[in-house]
C-alpha cells in the first residue's frame, strides 16, 4: 500500500550532493570477475539481505583487468552490488569518512602481468534522513520491515540536518540505492583528480 506525504514549506537546501556515475565513462570497464563461481554468491556479487557490507567468501575476488575486455577503469566503477574503487579513491574516503565505508581488496592482474590494485567498496552508514513532512514523496510497504520510497512516483526529497550529524557520505534510510555525501567529500574528490564519479543537487524524480 501506498501512503502518500506532500510537503508544505520550502526551506534553504543543505550542501549535500547525490554522487551517481560520470557519464564520459559510460561504456563498459574492462574489468571481469574470474572467479564469480568460486565465490558461491550467484551470478551477481551482492551485499547479504537488508544488510550493508560484503558476504562471507571463500576466497579473495580475483579481477581480471585487461584492454581486450574493455576501457581501463578509473578510480569509480559500479560493480556488481558494489563499487570498484582505485587505492586513491580508497584513501580519499578513509580519509574523509572511514566510518561511513567498508572495503574489500580484489586480486588483481591482466593479460600482460601486473595490473593497478583496485578494491570493492560499499558505503555501510545509513541515515534516517529524509524529513517526509517537507519532502514530496510516496511511501511503499509503510509499518514493514520492507519499507521504502516508491523511486517510480514523482518525488522531491529534503533532508534532516541534524540526522546528518558528522557524516561526510551516508545512504538515506529507506532510499538506500542513493549516496549522498557532503562539501567537504566532494572537495576531497575533485582535489585529488578523482574520475569516475558525478555530483548532482537533484533530489527528485
Amino acid at each position: 500500500m501506498a501512503t502518500p506525504h506532500v510537503g508544505g514549506r520550502k526551506r534553504r537546501a543543505p550542501k549535500l550532493y547525490l554522487v551517481t556515475s560520470d557519464f564520459r565513462f559510460h561504456t563498459a570497464a574492462g574489468v571481469e570477475l574470474e572467479n564469480l563461481a568460486a565465490l558461491g554468491v550467484g551470478n551477481v556479487l551482492l551485499a547479504p539481505p537488508r544488510k550493508r557490507g560484503f558476504p562471507p567468501l571463500p576466497e579473495t575476488p580475483r579481477l581480471l583487468i585487461d584492454k581486450s575486455l574493455g576501457r581501463p577503469p578509473v578510480d569509480w566503477e559500479k560493480f556488481h552490488g558494489f563499487w570498484l574503487i582505485s587505492d586513491r579513491m580508497k584513501n580519499v574516503l578513509e580519509t574523509v569518512d572511514q566510518e561511513g565505508v567498508a572495503f574489500l581488496r580484489c586480486e588483481t592482474r591482466s593479460l600482460k602481468g601486473g595490473a593497478p590494485v583496485y578494491w570493492l567498496c560499499d558505503f555501510v552508514r545509513r541515515v534516517e534522513v529524509i524529513d517526509e513532512v517537507e519532502s514530496t514523496v510516496t511511501v511503499l510497504d509503510d509499518g514493514t520491515d520492507f519499507r521504502r520510497y516508491d523511486s517510480m512516483a514523482p518525488s522531491n526529497f529534503v533532508f534532516r540536518e541534524d540526522a546528518i550529524g558528522s557524516a561526510h557520505i551516508f545512504r538515506p534510510r529507506f532510499l538506500e540505492q542513493w549516496i549522498i555525501c557532503d562539501q567537504g567529500m566532494k572537495d576531497a574528490c575533485k582535489a585529488a583528480g578523482l574520475r569516475g564519479m558525478s555530483f548532482t543537487t537533484q533530489f527528485g524524480y
